[in-house]
């Protein structure tokens, strides 16, 4: 069952975080906490949203948390509409092949079409390939040609050091 993430969900997002973070290989980058994890869901002005797959009771586990998706609007300037930028997708391993992924995922692709947001993207690392191609088998195709670019760190704050913008 898919459903959207209550305020209690919290410790089990987060600890889904700290394990999506161990299988990308770096465990020491899931820094956030309950209460940052809490007020970007949950706070005044949300951030970021999420939904839980929980495992079915006739399994014998009886609605536990066993996935999430972390989700937040984005905007194409080229369509004029919202889309969904997909943070993070993660289903514990012993749920996997279970159908969780797809439904969370088909969850998302519903809530793009009930508000006519026209793109659903994310991004996955070039090394993990049972998730490239469970995404190909749903028809996803990579952005060739594009590369993701970050700041973080110095380069982040010498570059907001040169702003001759007042960003109050």
């Amino acid at each position: 069952m898919i459903r959207e993430a209550v305020p209690t969900d919290v410790p089990a997002i987060l600890a889904m975080i700290g394990e999506l973070a161990a299988y990308e290989r770096v465990p020491e980058a899931a820094q956030a906490t309950e209460p940052q994890l809490h007020e970007a869901l949950f706070g005044a002005q949300p951030a970021a949203f999420a939904l839980i797959a929980e495992a079915d009771e006739a399994a014998g586990v009886g609605g536990a948390p066993v996935g999430f998706a972390l989700w937040f609007r984005n905007f194409s300037t080229w369509t004029g509409t919202h889309g969904v930028y997909l943070e993070d997708l993660y289903v514990r391993p012993e749920a996997r092949g279970g159908g969780h992924g797809k439904a969370l995922l088909a969850a998302l692709a519903q809530v793009c079409v009930a508000r006519g947001y026209e793109r659903f993207e994310w991004s996955v690392l070039d090394w993990n390939e049972p998730s490239i191609g469970f995404y190909r088998s749903i028809g996803a195709r990579p952005m060739d040609g594009w590369s993701v670019f970050r700041l973080t760190g110095e380069e982040l704050h010498d570059l907001a050091d040169t702003s001759r913008v007042n960003a109050a």
